[in-house]
């Protein structure tokens, strides 16, 4: 799998996770309320939700936020914990 092909894979499964939980979070939003709510248009809603890119990676944490997620997101970008058998290579 090409990096662009396994970014792509990712963005079209954040976009349908982020659509699932609008549904699930807010059942009466529209994308056009739901966007709203985020502070961006339709379009750029529908550009998240389709896993299209180019779209600001504060949009997609805002997103989090609002669905109760953040900290779920946040998990993968916290630096590894480090165990008793690690080497200190600072010394």
């Amino acid at each position: 799998m090409s990096q662009d092909s396994a970014l792509d894979h990712a963005l079209e499964r954040i976009g349908k996770e982020l659509r699932a939980g609008r549904h699930a979070r807010f059942p009466n939003d529209s994308q056009g309320d739901f966007a709203r709510r985020v502070g961006v248009s339709r379009y750029t809603w529908q550009k998240v939700e389709n896993g299209h890119g180019g779209v600001a990676m504060t949009t997609y944490l805002q997103a989090a936020e609002l669905l109760g997620i953040l900290d779920q997101v946040c998990v993968g970008f916290a630096p590894p914990r480090r165990s008793l058998f690690d080497r200190d290579i600072d010394r």
